[in-house]
């Protein structure tokens, strides 16, 4: 174990409880973006949760519960849609650096502390500050990612349009959810078929230390998006599929 505050400890221990046995360095990194995003969340309002032990359980270790159940395969392409304070792709890349991962920021001042963030901690990832339906309408990005990530952005059905556009036939799409995502997933299921994909697993599990229930909805791509999706930007919001 290392030696460090509350937030170490804590991130450490839960990171046991789930199987993955972080490094000196994985944990430094963990708390430097930590730090960052706490400097930086007075102007920019990147998080409600502050305290240590909610922190590394409810961003850290909930960021890293893909990797729990083996979904994020090493050397996978990677984007992380609404990316905001850079949960989960900075700790996914923080974890596995052979990953190339996207973070899709649409909110200027939000891209911008994620590309210092990267800078500080030294990673290499791409940041693209644009809205997720222009991302995924752009040739450069559409349907190329083998991975596609989504926590706390929006209900279901519009995160399939947001995200199924970027994954490759055969990648997945991850929605990460609370524990009561049935609803969500029922009203999605037009959407997530016309878009290409098919539910192939749902994961449901709890934080540790009893700080909530979470599920992670897989959907595999298994054909092409229609040309006509994403609709342009602001659509999906306002008429889900």
């Amino acid at each position: 174990m290392i030696a460090g505050g509350e937030f170490l400890l804590e991130l450490e221990r839960a990171l046991l409880e789930i199987g993955l046995a972080p490094s000196e360095e994985q944990l430094r990194q963990m708390d430097r973006l930590r730090q960052l995003v706490l400097y930086w969340n007075s102007r920019l309002n990147l998080t409600r949760i502050v305290s240590d032990q909610e922190v590394a359980i409810k961003h850290f270790v909930d960021s890293l519960m893909p990797l729990a159940f083996a979904l994020v395969p090493a050397g996978s392409r990677v984007a992380d849609v609404g990316s905001g304070a850079g949960f989960p792709g900075i700790p996914l890349k923080i974890w596995d650096e052979s990953l190339s991962v996207t973070l899709i920021e649409s909110t200027t001042k939000k891209a911008e502390f994620l590309r210092n963030a990267a800078k500080e901690l030294s990673i290499t990832v791409e940041v693209v500050g644009e809205r997720a339906e222009s991302v995924g309408a752009n040739p450069e990005y559409r349907q190329s990612y083998d991975l596609v990530i989504a926590r706390a952005v929006a209900p279901f059905a519009v995160l399939c349009e947001y995200c199924l556009p970027l994954v490759r036939i055969g990648g997945s799409f991850v929605a990460m959810k609370g524990r009561d995502v049935d609803s969500e997933i029922a009203a999605g299921e037009r959407a997530m078929q016309l878009l290409g994909g098919h539910l192939s697993a749902l994961h449901q599990y709890d934080l540790p230390l009893d700080m909530g229930q979470r599920s992670l909805a897989v959907v595999k791509k298994v054909s092409p998006t229609p040309p006509a999706y994403p609709r342009r930007a602001g659509i999906p919001k306002k008429r889900p599929l």
